[in-house]
């Protein structure tokens, strides 16, 4: 979620929450495995490979599988920091129209929890799907049009649903994003190995190539608090609205992603965040 699509819903909100604001940056890369595992864990993505390896899938082809243990690293994060709460805290993921309207019916088995956590990945994927359907290039054309998107799904959602009944218990919700997107425009010619990673946006791997005007190169992940679990590996990250692609079918992959959102890289519409608090009107 971006700045300005919060900004979008707040006033939704405004009616049932008093709302703090504050903000914070995310972290480099701008993506769900990096980010929100650095949320839930209170660690860097250096220090979750190190002290819990077995919960740090960086190369794993499959993007659900590489935030599968976010319980795991909240209750280990609450351990840290000696926290005792009176029973255990609940942790959803939401992916899909049936999770969603189980928080929906569920919501009130809610009050006795005294920490709930709610991830709701309908913005990922409509980011994510925007890139494969003309439908949803279409519904969202540029910056404004996707904000209108992202309003009339918030208006219909399942989440407005659950704030607006936790605006009548004595609750404080953290209403927050791992990170952002920015449309990209222009593309840029990258190179790599064939374990190379697939993102647009970022990429790890060794021989790594790209345009330093196009890209941020990591040669030392480790100043980055980004693991450095292999022998000369490195990350570029994209700047401004660039995207990479490879040599191989360029103008193929130009036109596909060309207009799409992406996230992973520089730039401020990916990395500045709300971090909301609200407390319920009384």
């Amino acid at each position: 979620m971006r700045l300005d699509q919060w900004l979008t819903v707040e006033p939704l909100i405004r009616e049932f929450f008093d709302i703090q604001m504050d903000y914070h940056v995310s972290i480099l890369p701008t993506a769900t495995p990096y980010s929100r595992n650095a949320i839930f864990a209170g660690l860097f993505p250096d220090a979750i490979q190190r002290q819990h390896p077995e919960f740090w899938h960086e190369g794993s082809g499959d993007e659900r599988s590489k935030n599968r243990y976010e319980r795991q690293l909240l209750d280990l994060h609450l351990k840290r920091l000696s926290v005792e709460l009176a029973s255990p805290p609940k942790y959803i993921k939401i992916y899909n129209a049936e999770e969603a309207h189980n928080v929906r019916r569920n919501v009130v088995t809610f009050q006795n929890i005294p920490l709930v956590a709610l991830v709701f990945n309908f913005l990922d994927m409509l980011t994510h799907g925007r890139s494969e359907s003309d439908l949803l290039r279409e519904l969202a054309p540029d910056e404004s049009a996707f904000r209108s998107v992202m309003r009339s799904w918030f208006l219909h959602s399942s989440l407005f649903d659950a704030l607006k009944w936790m605006s009548k218990q004595d609750c404080t919700v953290i209403v927050t994003s791992d990170h952002g997107a920015v449309l990209s425009r222009r593309s840029a010619l990258v190179y790599g190995n064939r374990e190379t990673s697939t993102n647009l946006r970022f990429k790890y791997g060794t021989n790594l190539a790209c345009d330093s005007k196009y890209a941020v190169h990591l040669k030392e992940p480790g100043r980055f608090r980004l693991p450095a679990d292999a022998m000369n590996k490195n990350y570029i990250i994209a700047k401004e609205d660039f995207y990479f692609v490879y040599p191989t079918n360029f103008h193929e992959y130009e036109n596909k992603y060309r207009g799409s959102f992406q996230h992973g890289g520089v730039s401020l519409e990916e990395m500045i965040l709300p971090t909301a608090t609200l407390t319920p009107r009384s």
